[in-house]
């Protein structure tokens, strides 16, 4: 007869999954076929907690900031629920390396093969095409995931099986800056711009998130030593195990870092910049985005996306939530809309918007092209950017996100107008009329809507500063009739499906700024 006490004798039931919401996932464009993983390599993952209390828009529009303690202790993760994912992922064989309830995050660490277990999906090895364009090797799934049904409800992202590049780069660099007809430095546009005369920056931070590339402090040096200011304070911060690493080509994510670093440098060089820097995955993604929100800048400049329908559900939702966060912080983002037009660089012959640019508590920053004179700041043109499908500022409506209160009345009367507007604001980013940067020691021009989110969060930078108090969500703001009046209205030009016309447009949304007269506006019509 068996023994009872002896558990080899007793059938052992397995825990039971339930589907996660949100996870399933497409084959990579261009993936071949490959092999099993290894079972025995060990993976870092990254699972997202429900929050506490849902984080209305009313209560992100309304001005109020809240402290990294209250947000944690409102709209965090209960600590029961982080328990409880502990300890049944412990349980499961995995190891819980890092824990933060402010931010619902669990780091999960194991091998490919118990991971896979946990998460329901099976891991192969293969090349695929990078959203740049590169050939890739990475993990692959498809399909959606699986959770212990302990955690229903509780977990809402596993983020990291998969580790394909999530966002490319909105850059574009076009020669040396000795072949070039038209460009201008970043001091240039603080002119033409009418930034701040009385702010500099100094007293806040701006974060920059970076997926690749790094900086190196020479090119910094000599590069502010010809704009005639002292070299900002750059910090870089590593997230998931990524670090500052130059690759030496000026055409790659070098080129990426080194425009934001500089631009942000010479429009608020009073401003300290953190520079995160993280693997190119949704989970390094979003645990770049969230560290450097819990820092509190004034700022982050985000200059990396793709379109909508190339994320998952379930990391949008968490990243859009990571956004909300941060804007509850008194952080501004702004975010890049794209370089490949309306169709943001998908072929199936629809338009797409690029997120997170198209996520409502992003200030979504399209591209001009400028003509001025850089010495007496007087603009003589501006227009859409708009050179072919693969050279053009993004913009359009979201398929993800519906239309926010504060945008309906701008955006009432566009066609397709049932989503999410983007741009909310523009800047040059044609690369044929751009930026003067250095990068690995070569003195470039480069343009793209990536240019224009560090200069707008190099101005938000310096009304921060002016204004003594944080702006978080400006949308809501700029949108107001005595604010978007201040605006350069862009209404000539074309991003292949959506024009440019008088006020709000799906090109360069509310136009490009007068810094002067926004930092009165703002001054005039508080939140």
């Amino acid at each position: 007869m068996p023994n009872p006490d002896d558990s080899r004798s007793t059938p052992v039931t397995p825990p039971r999954h339930v589907p996660l919401p949100g996870s399933e996932r497409a084959a990579a464009p261009g993936v071949t076929a490959g092999q099993p993983v290894d079972p025995a390599q060990r993976a870092e993952v990254t699972v997202v907690l429900r929050r506490r209390a849902p984080l209305p828009e009313a209560e992100l529009t309304a001005g109020r900031v809240l402290t990294r303690e209250e947000l944690g202790a409102r709209h965090g993760a209960v600590p029961a629920d982080v328990e409880l994912a502990t300890r049944v992922l412990t349980d499961a064989g995995l190891t819980v390396v890092e824990s933060d309830a402010p931010s619902r995050r669990l780091r999960v660490a194991g091998t490919v093969g118990t991971l896979s277990t946990v998460f329901g999906t099976a891991l192969d090895a293969v090349s695929s095409t990078a959203p740049d364009g590169r050939a890739v090797q990475h993990r692959h799934r498809t399909g959606g995931l699986t959770i212990p049904a302990e955690l229903d409800g509780i977990v809402i992202a596993v983020l990291g099986l998969d580790d394909r590049p999530q966002a490319s780069a909105h850059f574009q660099a076009v020669a040396p800056a000795a072949a070039t007809g038209t460009a201008y430095t970043p001091v240039d546009l603080g002119r033409i711009y009418r930034f701040p005369a009385a702010g500099d920056g100094t007293g806040t931070d701006v974060a920059i998130l970076e997926l690749g590339g790094g900086y190196q402090q020479a090119d910094l040096d000599t590069y502010f030593r010809g704009l005639g200011l002292p070299t900002p304070t750059v910090q870089a911060v590593s997230v998931d195990g990524a670090t500052n690493a130059p690759t030496m080509s000026p055409n790659g994510p070098d080129g990426e870092v080194a425009l934001d670093i500089e631009v942000v440098g010479g429009l608020a060089p009073g401003a300290r910049i953190l520079v995160y820097f993280a693997p190119n995955t949704d989970a390094g993604f979003l645990d770049a985005l969230t560290n450097a929100a819990q820092a509190a800048p004034a700022a982050i400049s985000i200059s990396w996306g793709q379109n909508e329908d190339a994320w998952t559900a379930q990391a949008r939702t968490a990243f859009d939530a990571a956004l909300a966060d941060a804007t509850a912080l008194g952080v501004t983002v702004t975010a890049a809309a794209g370089d490949n037009g309306s169709a943001d660089g998908a072929t199936d012959g629809r338009d797409h918007a690029d997120f997170p640019a198209s996520s409502p508590n992003a200030l979504a920053c399209g591209g001009t092209r400028l003509e001025a004179d850089p010495r007496s700041g007087t603009i003589t043109a501006e227009t859409v950017w708009n050179e072919g499908p693969n050279s053009a500022t993004g913009g359009g409506f979201s398929d993800a996100f519906p239309l926010p209160d504060w945008q309906r009345s701008a955006v009432s009367g566009q066609p397709a107008a049932a989503g999410r507007g983007v741009p909310d604001v523009s800047a040059v980013a044609d690369p044929q009329t751009g930026y003067r940067v250095r990068v690995d020691g070569q003195d470039m021009v480069i343009g793209g809507t990536s240019a224009v989110a560090p200069l707008w969060a190099a101005l938000v930078a310096r009304l921060r500063q002016l204004g003594g108090a944080p702006l978080g969500l400006l949308q809501p703001r700029l949108y107001q009739a005595a604010v978007a009046a201040t605006f350069h209205d862009i209404t000539s030009g074309n991003n292949g499906s959506f024009s440019a016309g008088p006020g709000w447009d799906p090109c360069t949304g509310l136009g490009s700024p007068d810094g002067e007269a926004l930092a009165g506006a703002l001054a005039s019509t508080p939140s």
